[in-house]
C-alpha cells in the first residue's frame, strides 16, 4: 500500500460527464486541449489559506473523534468532491476508513489513479488528506456507515490483509467504468467489489476475483448508479481523455445516453439495504460551523442544521 504523492495522484474521478461538459463548452475536442485538461486534473490542488487549512484540520479531527468514540473497527466512508449536483449526487469518492490502519488511525484505504505512473493504485490516506480532494475548501460533506459486527469483521479481515486489499484491483482504469464490466475499473467499483469479496463466497476455481464479486453483487441486488448524460456528443467527446472510455458499456446504454457506474450513493443504498442495523453518519462544514447528523435524512445544502444535529461553531 502506498500514500498518494503530493503531486501526481489524480483525485478519483468516479465519473467523467463533468469533464466532457468542460470539453464541449470550451470546444476542447482537439487532443492538445484534452492533454491540457488532463494536466490540470493531475496537478496539485490550489493552495489553501491558513484559515481554510485550520478549518479542514478541525473538521478532520471532529470526524476522527466521532469514529473513535463509536468503538467500531472501520467505516465505509465517502466525501464530496466533484460537483455532481446536476445528477442529484453529493458524494463522488468512497473508501474504507480503518481504525487500525498501518498508516495512521482511521486512514482511508482507497483506489486512486496515479498520474505519474499512469496506473491505479491502492493508497492509505489520513482523513485530512482525504478531505483535500474536495473542489470547494470552504464547505464539504463526509458520510460514514458503521457496520454491525459480522459484516465489519469480515470486511476488516479483507482490507487489512494486503493480498485481500489488492484482490479486486484491476490494472486498467476508467473514470466512468461500466459497473458490470471487467475491462476497466474506477475507485468506487474497487470499493464495492471489495465488499463483495469480503461478504460473498470465495471465488470458485477458474473464476477471477472480480468476476466472482460482480456475480455475487448481482445476486445480492446491487444496483449501480444510472448517470443520464442525455447527449451523445458529450459522451463521444469524453473519449478524448485517456482515462474515460465507452467500449465497456452496452450499446443500448450508449444509445440511451446513460452510463451505469458505481458511485457512493449506489454503494450506500446497497449496504444499508443489506445491513439494516448499520448506523449512518453525515458530517458537513461551512464557514460558520461543523455539523453531525446520525441516522437521519441527508443534510440540507449549505450545511443547514436541524433538530437533533450536533453543531460545533468554528
Amino acid at each position: 500500500m502506498q500514500r498518494p504523492a503530493a503531486a501526481g495522484a489524480l483525485r478519483c474521478l468516479a465519473w467523467g460527464a463533468r469533464l466532457a461538459l468542460s470539453l464541449t463548452l470550451s470546444l476542447a475536442a482537439a487532443p492538445a486541449q484534452a492533454a491540457v485538461l488532463l494536466q490540470q486534473h493531475c496537478a496539485n490542488p490550489p493552495a489553501l489559506t491558513v484559515q481554510q487549512q485550520d478549518r479542514l484540520l478541525r473538521f478532520a479531527a471532529f470526524i476522527k473523534a466521532t469514529l473513535e468514540a463509536s468503538g467500531q473497527p472501520l467505516a465505509i466512508v465517502a466525501r464530496s468532491g466533484l460537483d455532481l449536483s446536476r445528477f442529484g449526487l453529493r458524494y463522488s469518492h468512497g473508501g474504507i476508513s480503518l481504525r487500525d490502519s498501518p498508516n495512521a488511525a482511521w486512514s482511508v484505504r482507497q483506489l486512486y489513479y496515479d498520474c505519474e505512473a499512469g496506473t491505479p493504485r491502492i493508497f492509505d490516506q489520513g482523513i485530512p488528506g482525504f478531505l483535500l480532494g474536495a473542489d470547494n475548501p470552504d464547505s464539504g460533506y463526509f458520510s460514514a456507515v458503521l457496520l454491525p459486527p459480522p459484516a465489519a469483521t469480515a470486511l476488516r479481515a479483507q482490507v487489512l490483509d494486503r493480498a485481500g486489499a489488492l484482490q479486486a484491483l484491476h490494472p486498467d482504469y476508467s473514470a466512468n467504468a461500466y459497473a458490470w464490466g471487467l475491462q476497466f475499473q474506477n475507485c468506487n467499483q474497487w470499493l464495492v467489489e471489495t465488499l463483495a469479496l469480503a461478504w460473498g463466497p470465495a471465488p470458485a476455481p477458474g473464476t477471477t476475483a472480480r468476476a466472482a464479486a460482480q456475480a455475487w453483487l448481482r445476486e445480492a441486488g446491487y444496483q449501480p448508479q444510472v448517470m443520464a448524460v442525455g447527449n451523445r456528443l458529450l459522451m463521444w467527446l469524453s473519449s478524448a481523455l485517456p482515462w474515460l472510455h465507452e467500449r465497456d458499456h452496452p450499446a443500448e446504454d450508449l444509445a440511451a445516453g446513460v452510463y451505469r457506474v458505481s458511485m457512493p450513493a449506489s454503494i450506500d443504498a446497497f449496504v444499508r439495504q443489506r445491513e439494516p442495523q448499520a448506523q449512518w453518519l453525515e458530517f458537513c462544514h461551512n464557514g460558520q460551523h461543523m455539523l453531525l447528523r446520525r441516522n437521519g435524512a441527508p443534510i440540507a445544502a449549505g450545511c443547514l442544521p436541524a433538530a437533533g444535529d450536533e453543531v460545533l461553531p468554528f
